[in-house]
């Protein structure tokens, strides 16, 4: 049984940094591409980033380019986000996900073509 357990959220002022962490257990986790997903009260859960089986290939959300960086350690089964220069916007309970597929040739920002999920970690940013 595939877990995903994340951990690092937590309250920080604007313009700080938090580093979220994501361990996968139960699984191949080096063949799989995995992602961030993050969701507010009241508003679907959306794509924040996804780094590919290989790290080779990441994709961002707009609305984070350039101040968060997910990268993975294959040899310790675990993904972060690096998420520096917070807002207030950035307040969520964030999420890692693992792709459905093994070796996808591509980066997918579609919650669909991700089926295991961690619990969450919730993200606080103050103004």
């Amino acid at each position: 049984q595939v877990q995903l357990v994340e951990s690092g959220g937590g309250l920080v002022q604007a313009g700080g940094s938090l580093r979220l962490s994501c361990a996968a257990s139960g699984g191949t986790f080096f063949s799989y591409a995995m992602g961030w997903f993050r969701q507010v009260p009241g508003k679907e859960r959306e794509f924040v980033a996804t780094i590919a089986w290989s790290g080779g290939t990441t994709k961002y959300a707009d609305s984070v380019k350039g101040r968060f960086t997910i990268s993975r350690d294959n040899a310790k089964d675990t993904v972060y986000l690096q998420m520096n220069s917070l807002k207030p916007d950035d307040t969520a309970v964030y999420y890692c996900a693992r792709d459905s597929a093994r070796f996808r040739g591509s980066t997918s920002t579609l919650k669909a073509d991700y089926d295991y999920w961690g619990q969450g970690t919730q993200v606080t940013v103050s103004s």
